[in-house]
């Protein structure tokens, strides 16, 4: 082996790394992405999580107990409710996630050490089911009230009393699965055309810019909702994730899942220039879609500006989506504002492919 030989293709390949663009940012990227994501994006304990209070009592001893819960930082209160059923609709619907709520004989029973307050808690994401837990501790810790005696706080878990993690990641794993798959079939869709000298041919069709998207992509909507099926079915066999919720509610939220993934794939497919490259993107965006959209973490614990960049990721309102019907039994229409961001993306993602694309080789 020459030395001189070896170091030829050696600088042959540094400068041939330089020169491809996205193999330099996927070496640059995603160290810098993880540790930022990892370090910053991430964390753990919950912040400022959505509460409800049905303040029954409303005495200024009541009132000194919600300030001092909201000055925990682990809620922040956006709902006020007269009864606890309200709470429990909100809680159906997405809006909160706990709720506080304080009897009308709220004095006599902490004078008496029995339950003078009751936390509800959304169970269908075990991280607010801790905070939870958390949150009961804290009075007894040293509030500006006098302390709860033990046992007078109550944490009623809702959707998933039993904590299990099987019930909470199985309807997660539906959009991972759909993220990773249909992104990454489309991806590759134009540049293989390309490569296997296919482009030639679709060139000389009357076909539009449009009608080869819009193609590309219905014949994979089938292959989405089979995977999903699929997924929903050894969820029940195996782990009894249950459906409270209508199954074809979870079928038309797939749908547009689904769609979202492919559109965003075909943008993707007409700015790479090989099946590598479009594997490469297809991960540098996978990865902040399983890191931040709350199936690993907590979407309440990232700080503020992480949580408006969460919400461009198709997968964060799935999440929202599925986990709301499957196992707190909302319907579609209850959460409709994930559903119109799943449509706007898709949208925009597809113009954005439509005007990329060109019948060109060049």
């Amino acid at each position: 082996m020459k030395l001189r030989r070896l170091l030829g293709v050696m600088t042959k390949e540094l400068r041939q790394m330089r020169r491809d663009r996205i193999t330099l940012a996927m070496i640059i990227g995603i160290p810098v992405m993880q540790l930022l994501l990892f370090g910053y994006a991430i964390n753990t304990n919950l912040r400022d999580l959505s509460a409800g209070f049905a303040d029954q009592a409303r005495t200024s001893a009541s009132r000194m107990l919600a300030r001092d819960i909201v000055a925990s930082g682990v809620v922040s209160p956006v709902l006020e409710a007269a009864t606890p059923q309200q709470l429990l609709d909100a809680m159906r619907r997405g809006e909160i996630s706990i709720g506080i709520v304080i009897p009308p004989d709220y004095e006599r029973r902490r004078a008496e050490g029995r339950e003078a307050l009751q936390i509800l808690v959304d169970g269908s994401d075990n991280a607010v089911q801790s905070a939870a837990a958390q949150l009961a501790r804290m009075p007894l810790e040293g509030m500006t009230f006098d302390p709860l005696a033990p046992g007078a706080i109550s944490v009623v878990s809702f959707y998933n009393p039993q904590r299990s993690s099987a019930t909470n990641i199985v309807p997660g794993l539906v959009g991972v699965i759909l993220t990773m798959t249909m992104v990454l079939f489309t991806a590759v869709a134009i540049v293989r055309e390309r490569e296997r000298g296919n482009m030639e041919l679709l060139i000389a069709t009357p076909l539009t810019s449009a009608e080869l998207m819009v193609g590309k992509v219905v014949p994979y909507v089938a292959v989405g909702l089979l995977q999903t099926g699929m997924v929903l079915a050894l969820g029940a066999w195996f782990f009894h994730v249950p459906m409270a919720g209508s199954l074809w509610h979870v079928f038309i939220a797939a749908s547009l899942l689904i769609v979202a993934n492919l559109a965003l794939g075909l943008l993707i497919s007409t700015r790479a220039q090989s099946q590598f490259q479009a594997m490469q993107m297809t991960f540098f965006l996978f990865l902040p879609s399983i890191l931040l959209s709350g199936f690993m973490f907590p979407f309440s614990g990232m700080p503020r500006s992480v949580q408006w960049l969460a919400e461009l990721l198709p997968l964060t309102h799935f999440l929202r989506l599925i986990r709301g019907m499957m196992l707190r039994g909302a319907s579609l229409w209850e959460l409709w504002p994930d559903a119109l961001a799943l449509l706007v993306f898709s949208a925009v993602m597809m113009a954005g492919a439509i005007l990329r694309f060109r019948k060109r080789l060049d």
